[in-house]
Formats: C-alpha cells, structure tokens, sequence
C-alpha cells in the first residue's frame, strides 16, 4: 500500500482546522497550533489560496477558508441519503413538537449536523448545517457514541439538559441502517421547560423522537422486525 502524501495531509489539517471555532487565523498562530514552520506553513496556505480553498484578509492578515470549498459542501449534503431520507420526518417531528429538530452523524469524534428544521421563531440556540457539535454535553453526540458501530444495544435515544447550552434541552434516538448499523441520529431541541417535566424529559417527547428515528431507519432500509421500537426510560 502506497504510504500518505505529507502535503496533502498538512493542507486537510489547515482546512480542519480554519473549519473549527478559531475559523480565522495568522499565519504564526496556524504555523504554532500544527507545529509547522512557517515557511512550510505559508506556502501550504498560498497553495490553497491559489484554488479558492483558503483566503487571506487583507487589514489583518488572517486566513480563512475560501468560497471554492462552499459548492464542495453543498455536493456532499445535496448527496447524503441519510439527509435525503431524513427531511421529511424532521419536518414532522418539528410541527409535532414545535421544537427545532436536528439530524446529526459522527465525524471526526464531533457530530456534523447534516440537517435542520427551526420551527419557532424564539429559539435562538441555533447551529448551522454542516457545523460540528462536540459529542460531550449533546444528546446527538451521546446516543451516537453509544451505538457507534453497532446495531440494537439498548442505548435508543439519550437527552441533556443545559449541556452545552443552560436553559436548553435535546433528545435525541439512533438511526439504523439496512445492516442494523447506527448511522446518525434525530434529536429536538429546545427550552428546558418545554422538554422536560420534573428537570426530566417529557415521555411523549421521547416516544415522538425514538418514533422519528425509526421512520427514517425503516426508510433507509432497516428491517421492520428490528428497527428501533422503544426508547430506555433512564
């Protein structure tokens, strides 16, 4: 097997990491956090300026990706089956409800939200499609990392409450493959005293989300007899 091309590597690792919450960064500070020197760093990132992947500000001198990458990201959502199969349902779990739904999968150890349904205009603990989530403190990211190449192990939804965001609530069930294999996750998010009753998560919230989660399971080709029925009240 051929051995990794180091350019190629160091250049994702620049995109990756323009792509989290630094998103803007100098050319000393990006050198730093890849222990890069600086010469091999700037020429990386002239390179990628050179394509459109990468783009330089001209006041501060910081970089940040670069509007060649959006139709790229656009490809890859307009092209995700999970996504596809998944819309429908969001839409009706989020009139169900009235709470903002979320379709999330793992990547890279983060939950990258493929879709998103707002519902209410008073929510405005919102993330963007294509963002990632950690998986620490949501509930996509628990019940995610609980099944994460598996099929049936009796992790069905998991909830938080304040998390990553105090005041807010998520719940969220496992989505199945044909193979029984989870491949992402459905989840509702919104105010703690709309989610929850008793600093609990409201059973017919929970019932709705698991139900959600098995009509995209099914869509996508799981097996009735097997697809996800029942949540762990725990």
């Amino acid at each position: 097997m051929p051995g990794h091309i180091r350019s190629i590597e160091r250049a994702a690792a620049i995109l990756r990491l323009l792509s989290g919450p630094s998103r803007r960064l100098r050319l000393s500070e990006l050198a730093s956090e890849l222990e890069l020197p600086k010469g091999t760093a700037h020429g990386l990132l002239r390179t990628l300026q050179g394509v459109g992947f990468v783009e330089q500000d001209e006041e501060s001198g910081k970089y940040q990706l670069g509007p060649a990458l959006l139709p790229m990201g656009s490809s890859y959502l307009d092209g995700n089956e999970l996504r596809t199969r998944s819309r429908g349902v969001a839409s009706k779990l989020a009139a169900l409800t009235g709470e903002s739904v979320r379709v999330g999968v793992l990547h890279q150890d983060q939950v990258l939200i493929l879709h998103q349904v707002l519902p209410r205009d008073d929510i405005r603990d919102t993330v963007e499609v294509g963002n990632l989530l950690p998986t620490d403190g949501t509930a996509l990211g628990e019940v995610l990392t609980a099944n994460h190449g598996n099929g049936i192990s009796g992790h069905d939804w998991a909830s938080t409450i304040g998390g990553l965001s105090p005041g807010f609530a998520s719940i969220a069930a496992a989505i199945d493959d044909r193979h029984g294999v989870t491949v992402g996750a459905i989840a509702i998010h919104g105010p703690m005293e709309r989610l929850c009753r008793d600093r609990r998560p409201r059973t017919d919230f929970v019932d709705h989300v698991v139900d959600a989660a098995r009509a995209v399971s099914l869509q996508l080709g799981a097996v009735p007899a097997l697809a996800r029925s029942t949540g762990t009240r725990s």
